[in-house]
């Protein structure tokens, strides 16, 4: 049974509700200078939760060494306007990513935090794209400047399943 959803709900992930396939690219490392990408399958399926103030994506991650299972869980909080995304990999099940938070405007979401890598501190930004009648597409960038510069080190478009 689905429960009922909130009419004040938000819609902007509406764009992802469904079932997924997903074509990633990836840097083989990431602030390294590195530009050798690799590119493979994934499949993903996302339902509301939270009366429509969230969403839970189910992922299967074919990499080129083996498979495994993720979610990304997202939550809307009304009083800032704001998203907060969550990654748990299935291979580190014990342990949720850093979110990202932020928002949607003119259909492209931009999400921030603060994490560290190798040690090091940096700045993540998921960006969303969801311009009505292309597919998704998100990208992930990772900056140890601060921000002055981004390096997109992971990309995923989503067609939909047959």
């Amino acid at each position: 049974m689905a429960l009922p959803l909130d009419p004040a709900a938000p819609r902007d992930f509406d764009f992802i509700i469904g079932d997924w396939q997903v074509r990633h690219r990836r840097l083989r490392s990431r602030l390294t200078g590195c530009t050798d990408w690799e590119a493979f399958d994934g499949w993903s399926s996302t339902v509301k939760t939270l009366g429509g103030f969230g969403n839970l994506e189910d992922n299967l991650l074919a990499f080129p060494d083996g498979a495994f299972r993720a979610i990304a869980v997202r939550s809307y909080c009304r009083e800032a306007g704001t998203w907060s995304i969550w990654w748990l990999d299935g291979r580190n099940p014990t342990a949720l990513d850093v979110p990202v938070t932020g928002r949607f405007a003119d259909n492209v979401g931009l999400f921030y935090a603060e994490d560290v890598l190798n040690g090091q501190p940096i700045r993540v930004r998921f960006t969303w794209l969801a311009q009505p009648g292309a597919n998704p597409r998100w990208e992930q960038a990772f900056s140890n400047d601060g921000g002055e510069s981004w390096e997109t080190n992971w990309t995923m478009e989503f067609v939909p399943a047959a």
